[in-house]
């Protein structure tokens, strides 16, 4: 055959073969109405498949938030026909006008894609929806989870589940609108190992709603993974006790071990209940929380910054000894006509000073500290005296963010040079100026994060690790690491300062006795931090045992007066609870459980001097 025949063979082939093919499409599409319903019977859907989110844990196993199932309700407008809107609407629990609404937005979005149509649907809720979801087409429901919290402990800790916001969607292309997101807490914190991974599947429909099966046998599809557990060093137990302690109060607990620094229990107090924010009640609970007066979605025990009071005489001693401008035998009287004091016996060295808190003696102190004679020039030398404290005070790890695994912490302020000369102008300025944060009073500020990890620093005797809740991630062996940090006082002068911490609860004159626990030894330090506004803030720091430490804690009772009177026993009462399991003081109890402070202070008159103003 010629070549010429064989090309008009080939071409007269390929002409029939494409003949045949229109004719069947034409005849499938035109004049067969099987496949036409079939096609409208049967349609694909992706699904996308949350993970669970991981669990978190406290430090003996007890779960502290978990998951529970809820379901939204999805509509794809293309498949949507006409339904009756009253039983729609009675069937949600919603208005007809909502079911109209959110039917023309998800049009506005696509006809094509699924939108939420009724987002976080209890099980015991979808358990009846379910019965009667066939009969809207287009609309099905899609399975993720909702936190619970079986303790209902530590809400400012763990923080909260909230949608993901436009911004955050725009930022960080894992995100999807209404999709959710940590806020405060480990939840933030620790949000790309709690979220896990989404999956998507792909399942054939027909119209009546029900799956025929996977779309190519589940080809196409995606797994989810789960996300990881945390593993804390929360006590549920004593963080639930000092909650209750805490009630009816203003103010914070931080209780750390200062042999790892993971935290004990970490109490914010007025708190809430976590299970508020929570699933579709979640905007309005917040609404109100944020109006409450008493404010209970403030963190204090990581964004309040307050004077120290007289635990920051401890750092004062320290710096003061390791500078050699005083040593352990060191006396001064109380001279009341330098700063106001309490009447005690002459502190006749540092043990003695820290056992009566003497303001006079560590006005002393700072001031040696501050006028070394470094310079003939009185402002110049309170220069170089300044810089000098400034840089063993920091090495305490105060006057920085604390570097703790939650988001909100603040870190206080040290005063130094550069605030001073900008208040008061370089030259402007001497120890007359800032003698009043020789007692912690003030321009120095603190956190109660910093307070609790200077008392694990005094159980330590001179070194700390940071700050921590997460011990492993994922798996209770994977063991997270933390930074260990030293402060720049040697050593020895710290046994000088337990003792004296010592001598504060068990010995008398000593301003906490009733922080002693029968058969513990405690070493503490009291506070009374001024308020301009109302009653002095109460402040209590303290460790226990005296020799190998278990326990460092800080407790600061807002509008309280006295350490010794509030903070104090709390302090204890939460020590004793832990270490020995049992509470030996019940009417102590009783009176710290049953206290209203809040309602003290609405009540609370300040003194105020009739005699004129001159």
């Amino acid at each position: 055959m010629r070549f010429d025949d064989r090309r008009f063979v080939l071409m007269a082939t390929v002409i029939a073969v494409c003949a045949v093919f229109i004719v069947r499409l034409f005849w499938l599409q035109v004049v067969d109405d099987r496949w036409k319903a079939r096609a409208a019977d049967i349609s694909e859907r992706k699904i996308t498949v949350f993970p669970s989110r991981g669990l978190i844990y406290d430090r003996h196993g007890e779960l502290l938030v978990a998951n529970t199932p809820v379901y939204d309700i999805m509509v794809v407008p293309r498949e949507v026909k006409e339904f009756d809107t009253l039983a729609l609407a009675q069937l949600l629990g919603v208005t007809p006008k909502d079911v109209h609404d959110r039917l023309t937005k998800a049009r506005a979005y696509s006809g094509y894609k699924p939108s939420e149509f009724e987002k976080q649907v209890t099980a015991d809720q979808f358990a009846g929806i379910s019965l009667h979801l066939h009969k809207y087409p287009g609309f099905y429901a899609q399975s993720r989870t909702l936190r619970t919290y079986p303790e209902r402990i530590g809400a400012h800790m763990l923080g909260y589940l909230s949608e993901v916001s436009q911004r955050k969607v725009e930022q960080d292309p894992y995100y999807r609108a209404g999709d959710v997101i940590g806020v405060g807490g480990l939840e933030q914190y620790y949000e790309p190992a709690l979220r896990g991974r989404r999956g998507v599947k792909y399942v054939v429909v027909d119209v009546h709603n029900n799956v025929q099966g996977k779309f190519m046998g589940g080809q196409y599809d995606t797994l989810g993974v789960e996300g990881k557990n945390l593993y804390t060093s929360i006590d549920a137990r004593m963080q639930a006790y000092g909650e209750r302690l805490m009630a009816h109060k203003k103010g914070s607990i931080v209780a750390l071990d200062p042999r790892t620094g993971g935290i004990l229990a970490l109490v914010t107090s007025p708190s809430y209940d976590p299970e508020l924010l929570v699933g579709r009640v979640r905007n309005h609970n917040y609404g109100v929380l944020q109006r409450d007066s008493l404010n209970p979605l403030f963190d204090r025990a990581l964004q309040a910054q307050y004077p120290p009071g007289s635990i920051f005489k401890l750092v004062q001693a320290l710096t003061a000894l390791q500078e050699g401008v005083i040593t352990p035998q060191t006396g001064f009287p109380c001279n009341k006509a330098l700063v106001g004091c309490h009447n005690h016996p002459m502190a006749t060295d540092v043990e003695h000073a820290i056992q009566y808190s003497c303001n006079p003696y560590f006005y002393q102190v700072f001031k040696r500290e501050i006028e070394q004679n470094k310079d003939p020039d009185r402002f110049k030398d309170a220069v170089l005296g300044l810089n000098e404290w400034e840089g063993y005070v920091r090495s305490f790890g105060l006057g920085e963010r604390p570097r703790v695994d939650l988001p909100a912490a603040k870190g206080g302020r040290v005063p130094n040079t550069a605030f001073y000369d900008k208040r008061y102008g370089k030259g402007g300025w001497a120890f007359s100026t800032i003698y009043s944060v020789s007692i912690g009073q003030g321009e120095v500020e603190v956190v109660p994060m910093q307070m609790a990890n200077l008392a694990a620093i005094f159980a330590n005797r001179g070194w700390y690790i940071d700050p921590h809740i997460v011990t492993a991630i994922g798996h209770p062996d994977s063991l997270t690491r933390w930074e260990r940090h030293k402060t720049k006082v040697d050593d020895h002068w710290f046994d000088l300062i337990a003792e004296g911490m010592r001598r504060v609860t068990e010995e008398a004159g000593g301003t906490a006795r009733a922080a002693r626990i029968p058969g513990v030894t405690v070493c503490g330090k009291t506070g009374t931090a001024q308020n301009p506004h109302g009653k002095d803030h109460a402040v209590f720091v303290c460790f226990a045992p005296m020799e190998n430490p278990r326990i460092a804690m800080a407790v600061y009772v807002e509008n309280s007066g006295f350490g010794g009177t509030w903070a104090a026993p709390i302090a204890s009462l939460l020590m004793e609870q832990y270490l020995t399991d049992t509470i030996t003081r019940p009417d102590l109890e009783k009176r710290m459980l049953e206290a209203d402070l809040i309602a003290d202070e609405k009540n609370y008159k300040p003194f105020v001097s009739k005699r004129r103003k001159r």
